[in-house]
Order: structure tokens, then C-alpha cells, then sequence
């Protein structure tokens, strides 16, 4: 199956066009991609319309290095009546009604799958009000084995997975429903913000700026080892045929991120769309919020035993971590040190550009950019993964203590400003950390449980060479 004609894909917003439009920068990892002249003549501004085999090539090109993105306003629209959707549900009624208010009438069918609730009665209640169908489940098993009770239930091409505590945006299925033109689309997702509520209190207000479930405002590809490595079961739409049995059962954390990858290996796409959004309820209570974060980083152990390539804190070239070294000893020579790798590394860029008539200008910009991000990877294996050896190392090591206390404060200046949230910088700070320590802390958790310290270690890659190769034809 290949890409209908007509269908629009757009240059990234963080790719770069240079000479003239013969090349292309961008991608996870980042490419160097050179096209030939009627290409180049294919493309409108930074869209590129299917309309033969050359541009449908290109394209498939573009989405599948992360180079371009689907234009989801110029897809054919997927009638809602080709969409089920499933909600797996213990107690919440109050959840449960305020979701179902908010679902389309138009999708063919709402399943409410009740994972053993407490208040069963209530739960039934507010189904049939609705006009939505039950599954009630005689034990507790999960969000995971609940989803897939209903996904075996669907009957329609197309199914969406919905928490009870979310509310739906409008809109938000029929963008997500546009995305499936592609037909090696087997997933894409909506951004996921915070519910208004009325009186907001320093958590709402992290949360709002910086939850673990917001990707984001731009839309991209999602997959192992690239700025949207995974996407949340808040909410889900996906193709059907493509899930096979669905979410792993044994799984109460991380199920959803196992699904994606999987899908991923078998060479589906997945994708994230902000222009679709639903509206979560965040936590309010520290206690429930920490507990919260630190069951997700428990997730990590489990990823680990079954991805155990994708799943690294952190992922870094060599000559990053090299960086990251000299940083940390914190010599005199440490500063000259970096310049001279930097100098290295940008010579074996501009090598590999010989076909770029100014390669040092973009060979810089792409080191520094390297560099930024390899600091911060660091910032977080000090702050967030590895957190527990910086307290230790840090009560004996002046040095740690000093890293440690550089990569606090830049990190929450960096965010503070990036993020620019309602909450003044010193309680950003303290929930910057706390939710650092919360994760990092499951992570640990996980791994010691697990009697395994793959989820800790980080990935030590190098550039394929495959970053520098050249566009299809056209």
C-alpha cells in the first residue's frame, strides 16, 4: 500500500533548507538529504503534494526519516462512523460522565469496559444514560487487559482508547481520523492539556506547564530514539487491523508504550498531532501526584525487558559523551578541551557534506546543537535517572556537589523560560525536582525489583551513515 495522491506532506518546522533548496536538514537522527532538480521543482514553498510515483517516493521519504510531516488539514476526512471507541473504567462515574458528554454522537459506538469498580452500580448508570454499552469485568485487571475486553468487541475499521479522565476537545477524532490516509498508519494520538478547574494550585500549575503527558505543539513521528519517543493511552485512535490481540495484559504500567514501539518494529507508522487535544485532570495532592510520577518511572524495568535497544535514559554519540566528561572534571582545560572535540567533530561533518557548497556554516550549527543536547542529557542523568548516585557521590565529592548544583539551577532556568508557566521560579524549581526524584526513584525501584540495571544504562551510538543519504528521485 503506498500514499494516496494528494496527500500533502510539510517540511518539519526544525528542518533547515539550504542551497537554494537542493538540500534538506533534518530528521531523527539528523540527515543531510541532497534532491535532485525535479525534486526540488516538486516541492511548494515547504509542501510537497502526491500527485505520481516520483513524489509519492519522496514523501514516504520525508515521513519516514522524520524530514516532513503530513498535512492533516488537506487529508480526506475518515467519518466518525467508522470509529468506536473504547473506555476502560474502575469507579469515577463522575469522570466516567463528564468523557462520555464530551464523545461525538456520531461514532458508531461507545464501549465502557468496568475493570471491576467498586461502585459498579453507579458506573452502570451513568452508561446507560448515555446510550453507551457495558462490559462489566468480574476482577480487576488492569487498563491494559480492560482496553483490550473492549477491542475485541469492536466491529469498526477504526477504534479509540479514551480514559475516563479526560475530556474530548472538538474536533479531536476527526483530525486524528484524516491521519489514517496514510495506510502504514496504525496510530496517532492528540496533544493531552490540562483541565481548567477553578482554584489552581502550584501542582495544577507545574502540571499545566510541564506534564509527563503533554508532547508538545509540534507534530511528529513517533518511535524509538527520537524527540517523540512514545505516546500516552490517554488517549489513543488506531487502525484496527494493525493491533492484533492489543496491549500486553501482564502490563500495568508502560503498556502503552510497548504498544507503540511494537508497532513501530513491525514497520507500521505512529503519529502525534497536536492540532487534536483532549483535556486531562491532573493531579492536585502531593502524595497521589508523586505517586504517580514514580509509578511511571517503575515502567522503565519493564520496557527494559522488552525493548531492551530503545530503552536508555539517555542516547548519545560518543564525542557527546566525551563532552559531557570533560564538563564534569571541571579543569582549566575542560572549556579548550570541548572546542577542540567540537572542531573535530564539525571537520567530519563538513566531510560528509562535500556536496554542500557552505558546509562549515551548517556543520557548526549542527555540533553546537549536538552539544546543547548532550548537556541536556546530562542535566537529566544527574537530576532525574542517576539522581540516587549523585546524593551519594555528592556527600563525599565536591565536584559532584558543584555539577549537581550547576545542572539544578540551568535546568530550571532553561525550563522556566522555555515553559513560561503561571508559577513564580522557586515553586517551579521545587516541582521540577520533585518530579525528577518521584521518577527516578520508580526507575530505581523497577531495577532493583527486576534484579537488572538496563533501564539505568545509558546508549552509546554512532552516527549511521545512513543520516547522509540522498533523497529518491524525482
Amino acid at each position: 500500500m503506498t500514499l494516496p495522491d494528494g496527500f500533502t506532506v510539510r517540511l518539519n518546522r526544525h528542518t533547515r533548507v539550504e542551497d537554494g533548496g537542493r538540500v534538506l536538514i533534518g530528521g531523527s537522527p539528523t540527515r543531510v538529504a541532497r534532491l535532485k532538480p525535479a525534486a526540488i521543482t516538486a516541492f511548494e514553498g515547504r509542501e510537497l503534494v502526491v500527485r505520481d510515483a516520483a513524489t509519492r517516493a519522496l514523501a514516504e521519504h520525508l515521513l519516514a526519516t522524520g524530514i516532513g510531516d503530513p498535512v492533516a488539514g488537506s487529508l480526506p476526512p475518515i467519518p466518525l462512523s467508522e470509529l468506536t471507541v473504547v473506555i476502560p473504567v474502575h469507579d469515577r462515574p463522575a469522570q466516567l460522565a463528564r468523557l462520555l458528554a464530551s464523545v461525538p454522537r456520531e461514532v458508531a459506538r461507545v464501549i465502557v469496559v468496568d475493570d471491576a469498580s467498586t461502585r459498579a452500580e453507579a458506573v452502570a448508570s451513568v452508561v446507560a444514560a448515555h446510550g453507551a454499552h457495558l462490559i462489566p469485568l468480574d476482577r480487576n485487571v488492569g487498563a491494559a487487559a480492560a482496553r483490550n475486553a473492549g477491542l475485541a468487541a469492536v466491529e469498526t475499521p477504526f477504534v479509540a482508547f479514551v480514559d475516563s479522565d479526560v475530556v474530548l476537545e472538538d474536533g479531536c477524532f476527526e483530525v486524528l481520523l484524516r491521519h489514517f490516509a496514510d495506510p502504514e498508519l496504525a496510530m496517532a494520538a492528540p496533544r493531552v492539556v490540562g483541565l481548567d478547574t477553578e482554584r489552581p494550585n502550584w501542582i495544577t500549575r507545574y502540571e499545566n506547564a510541564r506534564s509527563s503527558l503533554d508532547l508538545g505543539g509540534q507534530s511528529a513521528s513517533v518511535r524509538p530514539r527520537s524527540p517523540v519517543t512514545w505516546v500516552s493511552s490517554t488517549c489513543l485512535v488506531a487502525r484496527v487491523a494493525h493491533l492484533g490481540e492489543g496491549f500486553d495484559a501482564s502490563m500495568r504500567v508502560g503498556e502503552d508504550v510497548d504498544l507503540v514501539w511494537r508497532l513501530v518494529d513491525e514497520g507500521h507508522r505512529v503519529r502525534f498531532e497536536p492540532a487534536a487535544t483532549v483535556r486531562h485532570e491532573h493531579r492536585t495532592r502531593l502524595r497521589t501526584w508523586l505517586g504517580r510520577k514514580f509509578f511511571y518511572g517503575t515502567g522503565a524495568h519493564l520496557l527494559a525487558v522488552r525493548h531492551p535497544q530503545d530503552v536508555a535514559p539517555v542516547v548519545l554519540p560518543p564525542w557527546g559523551a566525551l563532552v559531557l566528561a570533560l564538563l564534569f572534571v571541571q579543569k582549566r582545560w575542560s572549556l579548550p578541551a570541548i572546542a577542540l572535540t567540537g572542531v573535530i567533530v564539525a571537520g567530519g561533518i563538513v566531510k560528509r557534506l562535500g556536496h554542500v557548497r557552505r558546509p562549515w556554516p551548517i556543520a557548526s550549527r549542527l555540533t553546537i546543537n549536538g552539544m546543547i543536547a548532550a548537556l541536556g542529557q546530562g542535566f537529566a542523568l544527574l537530576l532525574r535517572h542517576w539522581w540516587p548516585v549523585t546524593v551519594v557521590l555528592g556527600v563525599f565529592s565536591k565536584t559532584m556537589r558543584r555539577a549537581a548544583a550547576i545542572a539544578a539551577v540551568a535546568d530550571v532556568v532553561w525550563e522556566f523560560l522555555r515553559l513560561k508557566p503561571k508559577l513564580d521560579p522557586v515553586r517551579f524549581g521545587v516541582a521540577r525536582r520533585l518530579d525528577d526524584v518521584a521518577y527516578g526513584g520508580g526507575v530505581w525501584w523497577g531495577a532493583l525489583r527486576g534484579r537488572s540495571a538496563k533501564a539505568l544504562l545509558p546508549a552509546i551510538i554512532r552516527t549511521p551513515k545512513a543520516d547522509t543519504a540522498r533523497a529518491p528521485r524525482g
